[in-house]
Protein backbone atom coordinates (compact mmCIF):
# COMPACT_ATOMS: atom_id res chain seq x y z
CA UNK A 1 0.00 0.00 0.00
CA UNK A 2 2.65 2.26 0.82
CA UNK A 3 4.97 1.39 -1.65
CA UNK A 4 1.68 1.99 -4.50
CA UNK A 5 1.21 6.05 -3.05
CA UNK A 6 4.73 7.44 -2.41
CA UNK A 7 4.96 9.35 -5.94
CA UNK A 8 1.51 9.99 -6.05
CA UNK A 9 2.55 12.34 -2.59
CA UNK A 10 5.40 13.49 -4.46
CA UNK A 11 2.82 14.76 -7.00
CA UNK A 12 0.66 16.46 -4.48
CA UNK A 13 3.50 17.73 -2.44
CA UNK A 14 2.28 17.21 1.21
CA UNK A 15 2.88 19.00 4.30
CA UNK A 16 5.24 19.02 6.48
CA UNK A 17 7.34 21.00 9.15
CA UNK A 18 10.64 20.47 7.40
CA UNK A 19 11.98 23.83 6.55
CA UNK A 20 13.89 24.47 3.33
CA UNK A 21 17.11 25.85 2.63
CA UNK A 22 16.76 29.02 1.18
CA UNK A 23 18.31 29.47 -2.25
CA UNK A 24 20.16 32.43 -1.78
CA UNK A 25 21.52 30.81 1.05
CA UNK A 26 22.90 27.61 -0.63
CA UNK A 27 26.55 28.00 -2.00
CA UNK A 28 26.79 27.66 -5.71
CA UNK A 29 27.36 23.95 -7.15
CA UNK A 30 30.97 23.04 -6.90
CA UNK A 31 32.33 23.01 -10.25
CA UNK A 32 34.77 19.72 -9.90
CA UNK A 33 34.68 16.90 -12.52
CA UNK A 34 32.22 14.19 -10.14
CA UNK A 35 29.81 16.76 -9.68
CA UNK A 36 29.77 17.82 -12.98
CA UNK A 37 28.94 14.04 -13.91
CA UNK A 38 26.48 13.55 -11.20
CA UNK A 39 24.73 16.81 -12.24
CA UNK A 40 24.29 16.16 -15.43
CA UNK A 41 23.02 12.47 -14.67
CA UNK A 42 20.97 14.11 -12.24
CA UNK A 43 19.41 16.18 -15.43
CA UNK A 44 19.35 12.98 -17.70
CA UNK A 45 17.19 11.11 -15.23
CA UNK A 46 14.88 13.78 -14.70
CA UNK A 47 14.44 14.90 -18.22
CA UNK A 48 13.03 11.05 -18.44
CA UNK A 49 10.91 10.98 -15.58
CA UNK A 50 9.39 14.66 -16.59
CA UNK A 51 8.92 13.19 -20.74
CA UNK A 52 7.63 9.69 -19.04
CA UNK A 53 10.51 7.95 -21.02
CA UNK A 54 10.20 5.09 -18.57
CA UNK A 55 12.19 2.77 -20.27
CA UNK A 56 15.56 5.54 -20.23
CA UNK A 57 14.38 6.57 -16.60
CA UNK A 58 14.35 2.78 -15.53
CA UNK A 59 18.04 2.46 -16.72
CA UNK A 60 19.42 5.09 -14.16
CA UNK A 61 18.16 2.83 -11.45
CA UNK A 62 19.94 -0.17 -9.97
CA UNK A 63 17.31 -3.38 -9.86
CA UNK A 64 17.55 -3.68 -6.07
CA UNK A 65 17.20 0.20 -5.75
CA UNK A 66 15.78 1.22 -1.84
CA UNK A 67 13.58 4.40 -2.52
CA UNK A 68 12.52 5.76 0.93
CA UNK A 69 9.52 8.44 1.18
CA UNK A 70 8.93 10.11 4.52
CA UNK A 71 5.22 10.15 3.74
CA UNK A 72 4.55 7.52 1.37
CA UNK A 73 7.02 4.43 2.67
CA UNK A 74 9.49 2.29 1.35
CA UNK A 75 10.04 0.64 -2.18
CA UNK A 76 13.15 -2.01 -2.56
CA UNK A 77 12.99 -2.77 -6.54
CA UNK A 78 12.89 -0.73 -10.17
CA UNK A 79 10.12 -2.13 -11.64
CA UNK A 80 7.92 -0.64 -8.24
CA UNK A 81 9.58 2.67 -8.84
CA UNK A 82 8.59 2.78 -12.38
CA UNK A 83 5.38 1.41 -12.14
CA UNK A 84 4.54 4.36 -9.59
CA UNK A 85 6.21 6.97 -11.86
CA UNK A 86 3.93 5.72 -15.00
CA UNK A 87 0.49 5.98 -12.46
CA UNK A 88 0.86 9.00 -10.36
CA UNK A 89 3.85 11.25 -12.59
CA UNK A 90 3.36 10.68 -15.76
CA UNK A 91 0.50 13.89 -17.19
CA UNK A 92 0.37 15.49 -13.87
CA UNK A 93 3.56 16.50 -12.21
CA UNK A 94 7.18 18.08 -13.72
CA UNK A 95 10.15 18.02 -11.21
CA UNK A 96 12.73 21.26 -11.30
CA UNK A 97 15.77 20.74 -9.31
CA UNK A 98 17.13 24.00 -7.45
CA UNK A 99 20.19 23.97 -8.44
CA UNK A 100 21.68 26.08 -5.53
CA UNK A 101 20.68 23.24 -3.32
CA UNK A 102 22.89 21.04 -5.15
CA UNK A 103 25.80 19.08 -3.69
CA UNK A 104 27.73 16.02 -4.66
CA UNK A 105 30.17 13.91 -2.30
CA UNK A 106 32.50 11.00 -3.82
CA UNK A 107 31.85 7.98 -2.25
CA UNK A 108 35.42 5.80 -1.95
CA UNK A 109 35.81 2.66 -4.22
CA UNK A 110 31.65 2.94 -4.81
CA UNK A 111 30.25 5.99 -6.27
CA UNK A 112 29.29 9.45 -5.13
CA UNK A 113 25.98 10.93 -2.83
CA UNK A 114 23.95 13.69 -4.10
CA UNK A 115 21.81 15.52 -2.03
CA UNK A 116 19.47 18.94 -2.70
CA UNK A 117 16.08 19.93 -2.88
CA UNK A 118 13.90 20.23 -5.90
CA UNK A 119 10.02 21.50 -6.91
CA UNK A 120 6.94 19.77 -8.41
CA UNK A 121 4.57 21.81 -10.54
CA UNK A 122 1.38 20.78 -11.77
CA UNK A 123 1.17 20.07 -15.55
CA UNK A 124 -2.32 21.22 -15.75
CA UNK A 125 -2.08 24.62 -13.43
CA UNK A 126 1.44 25.20 -14.77
CA UNK A 127 1.54 25.88 -11.23
CA UNK A 128 5.00 25.00 -9.03
CA UNK A 129 3.69 24.30 -5.43
CA UNK A 130 5.65 21.39 -3.82
CA UNK A 131 9.32 21.26 -2.61
CA UNK A 132 11.04 18.42 -1.09
CA UNK A 133 15.05 17.34 0.02
CA UNK A 134 16.35 14.59 -1.81
CA UNK A 135 19.72 12.00 -0.84
CA UNK A 136 20.52 9.24 -3.53
CA UNK A 137 23.72 7.37 -3.69
CA UNK A 138 24.77 7.16 -7.30
CA UNK A 139 27.00 3.45 -7.64
CA UNK A 140 29.59 3.74 -10.18
CA UNK A 141 29.94 0.23 -11.97
CA UNK A 142 31.57 -0.79 -15.17
CA UNK A 143 28.45 -0.55 -17.03
CA UNK A 144 27.74 3.13 -15.87
CA UNK A 145 26.29 4.77 -13.30
CA UNK A 146 22.94 3.32 -11.37
CA UNK A 147 20.65 4.95 -8.37
CA UNK A 148 21.11 2.36 -5.51
CA UNK A 149 18.90 4.54 -3.25
CA UNK A 150 16.78 7.17 -2.27
CA UNK A 151 15.94 9.38 0.25
CA UNK A 152 12.67 11.57 -0.56
CA UNK A 153 11.60 14.01 2.37
CA UNK A 154 10.26 16.91 3.84
CA UNK A 155 7.28 17.26 1.41
CA UNK A 156 5.56 20.34 1.80
CA UNK A 157 3.77 23.12 -0.16
CA UNK A 158 5.86 26.00 -0.67
CA UNK A 159 6.07 29.43 1.15
CA UNK A 160 4.96 32.11 -0.84
CA UNK A 161 7.98 33.73 -0.03
CA UNK A 162 9.90 30.55 -1.25
CA UNK A 163 7.64 30.88 -4.96
CA UNK A 164 8.63 34.53 -4.86
CA UNK A 165 12.41 33.73 -4.70
CA UNK A 166 12.88 31.23 -6.87
CA UNK A 167 12.99 31.43 -11.02
CA UNK A 168 9.81 30.96 -12.91
CA UNK A 169 9.03 27.53 -13.54
CA UNK A 170 10.54 26.05 -16.07
CA UNK A 171 14.06 28.20 -16.06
Amino acid sequence: MASMSFLALLAAAALSSAPAVPPSAAPAVQADPLTREVAALDAKVFDAYNRCDLDAFAGYFDPGVAFFHDTGGATFDRDTVVANTRKYICGKVRRELLPATLRIYPIKDYGAIEEGEHRFCELASGQCEGIARFVMVWAHRADGWRITNVLSYGHRTMTEEERRALPSPGK
